[in-house]
Formats: C-alpha cells, structure tokens, sequence
C-alpha cells in the first residue's frame, strides 16, 4: 500500500525571522553629549564649585548616565550595557590624549618664537641678561655626544645580558640579575649622578688630570648608561620570550649552533620590539638634568670633546634657562625643549625605520 503526500495538505514553508531591532538614530549620541555638557555647565558654573575641567568630568558621568537610559527603553539593557561601556573606553582614550595633545600645543606655540639660524648656530658664551641673542648650539652638541656614548656602552651590554637571562641563565644567578636589574630601573636620576662623581669624577678622572677632579661629557654619559642599562634589559628580555619557540626548534633540528640560531632567528625576530625599548631609554638619558649637572657641570661654550671641560646638554639648557632672570629666557628654554622632543622623535623615527628595512631585508 502507497501512500501519497496531497500537496494541499502540506504545510506552508516557515517565514523567515526578522534580524532587525530597534536601534538609537545616529543624532542620539552627539545629542545626549551637548545636553549633558550644557547640563554640567549649568550647575558647575552656576553654584560657582568648579571651572571647565570639573565641568567635563561632570559632563561625562551625566553623558554616560544618559546614553544608558535612552538605550535601555530604545534597545534593551544588553546593547545599553555595549554602549556604556564603549562609550567610557572612547571617553578613557580622549582624557588621555588631552594632555598629549595640550603638551604639543604648548611647546610648539612657544617653542617657535626662536626657532631660527642664531639659536641653533651660536652658544650662551659671552651672551649677557639683556642680549636677546644665544643659543643651544652647544647644548646640542652635548645632548647627542651624551646620549651616544650611554647608547654605544648600554646597548651591546643590555642585549647581551637579556640573551644570558632568556636563552642559557638558570638558577639562583640569572634570579639575582633579574632581581638586581628591577631595582635599578627604579633607581633615581641624581643616585646615578652622585655614584659617577663619587667614582670616576673623583677617584678615576684624577689619574688622568694630573691629581684633579675632571668634570666631563664622559661622566655624564657613564651615569646616564647607568639609567638607560635596566630599560634596555627588561625590553629585550621580554622581546627575545615573546619569540615564538618553534623558531627556535626548526633551526635546531636543521643542525644550527645555538649561538648562531639567536644570532640569526631570535634576535631579528625580536628586533623590532629591542629598538622600541632602546629608543625608550634613550628618551629618558635624553631628558635627564640632574646627572649632567652633577658630572659634567653644564658650560655655555662649545665643546666638542666629551673627555675634557664642562659640557651642557638640552635638558639641563631648559633648566637653566627656566632659572633665569633674563625676559629672552623663557624663549630659549621653550624652543629648547620643542628642540628635544623633535631630536628624540626623528631619533625614534630613524630608528624603526632602519630596524623594519633589516627585517624586511631578511
């Protein structure tokens, strides 16, 4: 016996559900953030307990308070969770780029005033109170010379230190070089300035100048190496564990030498992230004050060799410039400071794109 399926019979196909939910317009957003602006306004400025910062921070709790509420009765409360706290995570990106951004505005809207031939060709020497002349030539000279020789002493020892840590240290000793290099990374500025001068500047520099103390460039840069040596560390080490493993076993099963493997697989691997630390510590040498008075005792002549006489640097310039009583001054410390930021910039700048172009290279 057969039996026949009548087509009469049969159920019609199933429609299709609708994906579509109520959304906010777009207005919605920008909308809620004007009133709730206008709002905090109303009542920071109008009872007279706070200025414009208290004003936005008001804003914002009202904007995200009342984001939630319209999303809520528009879109339910999941969605309303979503934008709340997509809402804060925009809000949390905006205040910390606030500052970034009134730092830039500020150097470079006062920082242009000398930006000419005279400041960046002549020095302080022989540059009175009243002489709207000088410039950071000298100060210049020192920074780069400085900052160097601390980059050419701290980075062949910081690599290397890092590749003992990761690759080969085991035990109680690599534990005490990591322990030791965490303290010294909180180490003070002017505790690196005063174990220099205690050490080279009035223990070994007299060796070599006839019984007396000499204050240097030199010193200078032994005691920001002192500074810039547990950055390169710790970033290289961290670089170097984040190199995947097989990299590491594929070049050993082909039958190279461990030495040759992080040679040529870790350590170009890892090269990117090891040039973005030393471009870190190399900011923060570049922007030390305290060792370079300390050490090198700061000068306003020009002096080309690191080894012998006072040399000044940008950041003790903006120091002293900052300190002084003459009105011209105030210029000179601006522009210097915009001037340190941008040699610390195309630095960093130079930096990566010479290690992306050896990456590649490979």
């Amino acid at each position: 016996m057969t039996t026949t399926l009548n087509p009469r019979r049969s159920r019609p196909p199933a429609q299709p559900a609708t994906l579509k939910a109520r959304r906010l317009p777009a207005y919605a957003s920008p909308a809620i953030a004007v009133v709730a602006l206008l709002v905090a306004a109303a009542l920071v400025l109008g009872t007279g307990v706070g200025g414009p910062v208290l004003v936005v921070v008001v804003g914002a709790l009202l904007y995200l308070a009342g984001l939630y509420t319209a999303a809520t009765r528009v879109e339910g409360r999941r969605s309303a969770r979503n934008r709340a706290w997509s809402a804060l995570i925009h809000s949390a990106f905006v205040l910390a780029v606030l500052p970034l951004a009134s730092v830039v505005w500020t150097l470079v809207s006062k920082g242009v005033e000398r930006l000419d031939g005279n400041f960046f060709g002549t020095s302080m020497n022989n540059i009175g109170a009243r002489d709207p002349q000088g410039g950071a030539y000298h100060a210049i000279i020192g920074t780069l010379e400085q900052v160097g020789i601390a980059t050419l002493i701290t980075v062949p020892l910081g690599i290397l230190c890092a590749i003992y840590v990761v690759e080969y240290g085991r035990g109680r000793f690599a534990f005490t070089i990591r322990f030791f290099v965490d303290v010294m990374t909180g180490i003070p500025s002017i505790v690196s300035g005063l174990f220099v001068l205690a050490f080279w500047v009035l223990i070994v520099s007299p060796v070599f100048n006839d019984g007396r103390p000499g204050f240097s460039g030199f010193a200078a840069a032994l005691a920001l190496a002192v500074l810039m040596l547990p950055t390169v560390v710790r970033s290289t080490e961290e670089m170097l564990r984040l190199v995947p493993a097989p990299l590491r076993e594929g070049a050993y099963a082909l039958g190279v030498a461990k030495w040759k493997t992080i040679l040529r697989v870790v350590l170009p691997t890892a090269l990117p992230g090891i040039v973005t630390g030393v471009m870190l510590a190399v900011a923060r040498a570049a922007g030390e004050t305290a060792p370079v008075l300390l050490v090198a005792g700061g000068g306003a002549a020009i002096n080309f060799n690191p080894f012998e006489n006072n040399q000044s640097s940008l950041a003790l310039y903006v120091y002293q410039q900052a300190g002084d009583a003459s009105r011209y001054a105030p210029a000179r410390a601006w522009t210097a400071a915009l001037t340190l930021v941008a040699l610390v910039l195309i630095l960093t700048i130079a930096a990566k794109l010479l290690a992306r172009r050896n990456r590649l290279g490979r």
